[in-house]
């Protein structure tokens, strides 16, 4: 029980970071869906863009965050000399990729479909090239237990480009400046200045972690480099099948879609826009998955390992259930952070929600493979998950448009939660709580039936007080069942 505090503490203070980060970001949203319309299709083309960076930056880390914390806690190898070999290939490869698109920049702009803009291309490339370098950086930060400083990094990198995109968005247009502030009365938004911002708070990102750059000095080991390659390269097939689940809808959308490519960009903003609000998901699996990957890995020799991963899968399952009620519940207010010409795409909302616990459960599974130095395993689950995704978006993306997307994330993540499970079960056996987690299942789908009822027939109003009283169901039952007050911290003495 006190290697799970220790995982809640740190995932509270990393999760604190990116749920603040991500909610400062969603500022984004209702200011860019409205100033870029859904019918103008620009929105189409960030999240076109968004895509293939979402891939990239897996591409060009290769695994190398996962296995930097295996290695740093490994038997017989140099903390140090781990950092400064993951820090050095990481670095070199990434300089090799913003050369290559450089010298290749027109004709990978005419192949993704921007042969009038390439410096769309080129602009994220470099940027995503930058984001893969500071990821090790920002991994040495989670390894020395300091997410004081990783959380400030994150939450200053997301305020500038915040700040950034309201100056270029509101303040520039209603000055009539353009951006290099000179007056211009017809003055227009482009989409790549939204891109330039990006590669300039990467950068200032990358400047804010000069001290932990001194990791450089501690050399470059081959035999190390070697042996990290050899753990790395199948978490690398698998992060990208992985993200292609995430990734290869908003891809292949404009090559499948049964219309212009105008109109394939107006229908993929409209998605895009609205799974935004659907990412409180991938807020709770990512701030878990920054503090539960070192806690794995440093507590894997404990006799109890097992019975604490079984519980931290619990816990996990039951806050996202919560997270996804909250916002069922509260749908006809979060829907203001989308411009209304994006609405009639909510209804893609609850399925990406429950594909992304899908994903987060699975995340959680992929410890046993991980642990035992299978991560071939992760490989072959992720790929037959994104096979799935494509093969669904392939056949109903012409008919019915980003329902198919929706849908095929969810099948996608289902399919590959479900075998990594049972193989799980086989090589790496542990006792999950099933019919408590069966239990939490069953009351959501429940109460989100309910929940979803209210929002189509009563009034606003009505609606968010009956969801309200639902979603207090939920939590009465987490408490009695499994979060006795009388337990917790400080407020617990006056329930006890």
């Amino acid at each position: 029980m006190a290697n799970l505090k220790s995982l809640v503490k740190d995932t509270a203070i990393y999760g604190l970071s990116s749920i603040l980060a991500r909610f400062i970001n969603y500022f984004l949203v209702p200011i860019q869906t409205k100033h870029f319309n859904a019918a103008g299709g620009q929105y189409g083309i960030i999240t076109n863009v968004y895509a293939y960076v979402s891939l990239l930056i897996i591409l060009l880390t290769y695994g190398m965050e996962t296995t930097f914390f295996r290695f740093m806690s490994k038997e017989g190898e140099n903390p140090e000399r781990v950092y400064s070999t993951a820090l050095r290939m990481v670095a070199t490869t990434s300089l090799v990729f913003a050369a290559i698109v450089s010298v290749c920049l027109q004709p990978l702009a005419n192949m993704m479909g921007y042969s009038d803009h390439p410096e769309y291309i080129w602009v994220m490339f470099v940027t995503v090239a930058i984001d893969a370098f500071v990821a090790i950086p920002m991994a040495y930060l989670r390894y020395l237990h300091r997410p004081i400083k990783f959380a400030s990094i994150q939450i200053f990198n997301i305020i500038m480009n915040i700040i950034l995109n309201i100056l270029y968005l509101i303040v520039l247009p209603a000055l009539k400046l353009n951006p290099f502030g000179m007056y211009d009365s017809q003055f227009t938004l482009e989409v790549v200045w939204v891109f330039y911002i990006n590669i300039f708070c990467s950068f200032v990102k990358m400047l804010l972690l000069w001290k932990e750059m001194e990791g450089f000095r501690f050399g470059f080991d081959r035999a190390t480099s070697k042996r990290m390659l050899g753990y790395a390269w199948p978490l690398l097939v698998m992060g990208l099948a992985g993200q292609l689940n995430q990734a290869a809808s908003q891809i292949l959308f404009p090559y499948l879609y049964d219309g212009t490519v105008e109109e394939a960009h107006t229908q993929l903003g409209i998605y895009g826009a609205c799974i935004k609000i659907a990412m409180i998901m991938v807020m709770i699996t990512q701030a878990f998955r920054y503090a539960y990957e070192p806690f794995v890995f440093g507590r894997s020799k404990d006799k109890d390992s097992k019975e604490t991963y079984a519980l931290a899968m619990k816990y996990f399952i039951i806050f996202t259930l919560l997270a996804f009620l909250a916002v069922i519940a509260y749908m006809d207010v979060l829907r203001y952070l989308v411009g209304k010409s994006y609405w009639e795409g909510l209804r893609v909302v609850p399925i990406v929600m429950a594909a992304e616990i899908m994903f987060g459960i699975f995340f959680n599974l992929s410890f046993w493979y991980k642990l035992t130095d299978r991560t071939i395993w992760g490989a072959w689950f992720s790929g037959i998950g994104a096979v799935v995704l494509i093969v669904v978006d392939v056949l109903f993306i012409p008919r019915f448009s980003y329902m198919a997307c929706a849908w095929a994330g969810f099948a996608a993540y289902g399919v590959s939660m479900i075998i990594s499970y049972f193989a799980g079960q086989k090589y790496y056996p542990i006792q999950y709580p099933l019919k408590e987690i069966a239990f939490y299942i069953l009351l959501t789908v429940v109460l989100f039936v309910l929940m979803a009822q209210a929002n189509e027939y009563l009034p606003v109003w009505a609606a968010l007080l009956v969801n309200t009283v639902l979603l207090m169901v939920f939590l009465a039952v987490i408490v009695r069942r499994d979060m006795p007050l009388g337990s917790l911290p400080v407020i617990g003495k006056y329930f006890k």
